[in-house]
């Protein structure tokens, strides 16, 4: 498993970070398969979408941030429930292929870190599977 470093700079971003899961990749030495990119972290998530216009993540964020806002009446009392709802609907982690020893994404696809709940130093597991 290749374990990433995200420093996050604000309360909620969208980290591309596509180029270090493809170094991960390269280091893992899988040539056929997949793998498994995993934020263990409950108020962050992986997801895969366009990563040519960054008003694509933009917009995104702004959706989830009019949807569950930051305060509303929420009893969990660390004040970011907004952040735990919004990463278990984004999700924990996505399994991406692998093909020839590349990560195999479509044309206009990265992979990005949400971050729900930061500024903060956060990780990413890329693990290999088959």
């Amino acid at each position: 498993m290749q374990r990433l470093t995200v420093e996050t700079g604000s309360r909620e971003q969208f980290v591309d970070i596509t180029g270090d899961v493809r170094r991960a990749v390269a280091e893992l030495g899988l040539d056929e398969g997949a793998v498994l990119v995993y934020s263990p972290h409950t108020t962050a998530a992986i997801a895969v979408n366009e990563g040519y216009d960054p008003d694509v993540a933009a917009d995104v964020q702004g959706w989830l941030r009019d949807r569950i806002p930051h305060r509303d009446g929420y009893a969990h009392a660390e004040g970011n429930s907004d952040s735990h709802i919004k990463a278990i609907l984004t999700g924990g982690g996505q399994l991406l292929p692998v093909a020839g020893g590349e990560l195999a994404l479509g044309r206009w696809q990265a992979i990005f870190f949400c971050e729900f709940d930061g500024p903060r130093q956060r990780e990413v597991w890329v693990t290999a599977v088959g």
